[in-house]
């Protein structure tokens, strides 16, 4: 594999706090909407054209190595060869080296492990960072292709797909009206570990990068020292490894005979399946279509390598219900209701017991703290979790976890003042911090005036599906993803506000605020000791890097982005 150097750059050029990171979004954005459009008209040769250009690509690059070294969760984790980039001087160097012309050798992946939920060991790949942002470039690559393929029925892993559209689909498909109330609760026998590299590789085809996914399959793991070949699965902790378990698993609806009206795309067969990455449900009349779907399901994953799991799926009845990706569906008897069934997706009973375990050790990590160092550590806990099962009917769960959590707060200021009256500590520590609520017991600090959130507080809302095989690599849809970005946020008011004003653009790149990255309050005018600094006139929202980018004197804005930070 050569990676050539792209025409208008030269070798030890790029400055990184000087890139223009607006036009590299616009011109990877861009390059993804054309082959995406291509793959869909049919037309093989402009897409491996593009994917061409798109592998040469400089902004490419760009936003691939700022992806690994400054965005992702593991970006000050190192592979074998024990680097990390941290400086920008570092990322300039690494971009100016991957876009030279030479061949790429892979290096194997550094193995770790992480507990699961069951008690057992997850492996993990860890490649190299180099690797790592040849991986990143090549997903931008394979990625707009196959996602003018993937079925609607697929949302694990995919731009603009979340859990919470599996699970809505899920609640339409389990409707009391519906005749599919037989459920293969399916579990593949690990899936990243075992998909077979023969099939993978045929269904990629020989897309440009070809042969660097060929080598990230093959390149195996150093486990204590020893170096250990892989002949099956792709690494658990690589960038591209989704993507390629999407493609290995593409193809499940046709394998099962999911049948759907071409005009609208609603299901019309007598089966339906959702899948969330290697995790996935199918839809079934009756039982016995449904024990023939399972074996049907094990020749198609037998082909790819894979098989199910005979202790983890099942086959259920609606009204038992089954747990996927941490909520409960099932349908109860409500006499008021339609046909007398109502469903309910709530957590499941497995959820709330892991996070009260969580926040039961955060507890007894803290004792002796301060509670600001409480507030601030269990904030972001709560939040969290509450978001992610607010689409469900969650209000007495939520309930019990704040009854639960007053009773955690009441055993941390009594080990913290055991000499002191109740009283005295209620006056202390409770209140009605919240002024936005008449809730007198709230737990707060009077230092700083901030306080712990309840999950009661989180509003239900039901998520809105995505619209069937829609991709935001689709330029005719930028107005229906523009309008879902902004309902999917769970920003705070002042700073939903300062968004609304600024379009939802971050001035410094151009690209969205919600794209993953942390946030921060750029102040154009930096004079600490004026009264109008913090005022919301005063503040931009920009990206966490963007914002180190203008205040190291060396951002490259158009200007119209150095207008919107001085004016707004």
């Amino acid at each position: 594999m050569h990676v050539q150097h792209a025409a208008n750059e030269t070798k030890g050029q790029t400055q990184w706090n000087a890139v223009n990171w607006r036009q590299a979004n616009r011109t990877v954005r861009n390059l993804r909407q054309r082959i995406f459009k291509a793959e869909r008209h049919g037309d093989p040769r402009k897409v491996k054209s593009l994917q061409k250009l798109m592998l040469r690509s400089y902004a490419n690059t760009l936003l691939s190595v700022r992806r690994v070294t400054q965005v992702n969760a593991g970006k000050s984790t190192p592979g074998v060869d024990k680097v990390v980039i941290k400086t920008p001087k570092a990322r300039g160097t690494l971009v100016d080296e991957l876009q030279t012309y030479r061949p790429w050798q892979v290096r194997p992946t550094r193995r770790v492990y992480i507990p699961k939920s069951n008690g057992k060991l997850r492996p993990l790949g860890i490649p190299t960072v180099k690797d790592r942002v040849m991986q990143a470039r090549i997903k931008n690559v394979l990625e707009p292709q196959w996602e003018a393929r993937f079925e609607s029925s697929s949302f694990g892993f995919r731009p603009g797909r979340s859990a919470h559209d599996a699970i809505s689909a899920i609640f339409q498909l389990a409707n009391p009206q519906g005749r599919k109330q037989w459920i293969v609760d399916a579990d593949i026998k690990g899936a990243f570990d075992n998909i077979g590299h023969a099939p993978l590789l045929k269904a990629i085809g020989t897309v440009p990068g070809h042969g660097l996914i060929k080598q990230w399959l093959k390149a195996g793991y150093v486990d204590a020292g020893l170096e250990h070949e892989t002949s099956s699965g792709t690494p658990q902790g690589g960038i591209i490894s989704p993507l390629l378990a999407n493609i290995a698993l593409h193809g499940m609806e046709e394998a099962l005979g999911v049948r759907r009206a071409k005009s609208s795309g609603r299901i019309r067969g007598h089966r339906a399946v959702v899948r969330y990455a290697d995790d996935f449900v199918v839809f079934c009349e009756s039982r016995e279509d449904a024990e023939v779907a399972k074996e049907e399901l094990s020749a198609w994953l037998g082909e790819r390598g894979l098989e199910l799991s005979e202790e983890k799926t099942q086959i259920v009845h609606i009204t038992t219900g089954f747990d996927f990706l941490g909520f409960n569906v099932r349908q109860y008897k409500v006499p008021s209701s339609q046909r007398g069934y109502r469903t309910h997706t709530k957590p499941s009973k497995a959820s709330v017991q892991k996070i009260r375990d969580k926040l039961r050790r955060e507890w007894q990590m803290m004792r002796g703290t301060h509670a600001g160092v409480v507030i601030a550590r269990l904030n972001p806990i709560i939040r969290g979790w509450a978001n992610y099962f607010r689409m469900g009917v969650s209000s007495k769960i939520f309930a019990g976890l704040d009854h639960w959590m007053f009773i955690r707060t009441c055993r941390w200021t009594k080990s913290r003042h055991n000499t002191k009256p109740w009283h005295w500590v209620k006056e202390k520590y409770w209140g009605r911090w919240n002024k936005s609520r008449r809730d007198k017991w709230v737990f707060g600090d009077k230092a700083t005036g901030r306080y712990l959130l309840k999950f009661a507080w989180t509003k239900i809302e039901r998520h809105i599906l995505v619209r069937g095989n829609a991709s935001p690599d689709d330029a005719s849809l930028s107005r229906y993803w523009e309008d879902r970005r902004r309902k999917a946020h769970n920003l705070p008011a002042i700073r939903l506000n300062m968004a609304r004003a600024q379009q939802w653009k971050c001035p410094v790149c151009g690209g969205h605020l919600l794209n993953g990255e942390d946030l921060q309050d750029h102040h154009v005018m930096l004079n600490r000791e004026n009264p109008e600094r913090d005022d919301v006139k005063n503040r931009r929202l920009v990206h966490y890097f963007c914002h180190g980018q203008i205040h190291g004197g060396h951002a490259a804005r158009p200007r119209a982005a150095k207008e919107l930070l001085r004016e707004g």
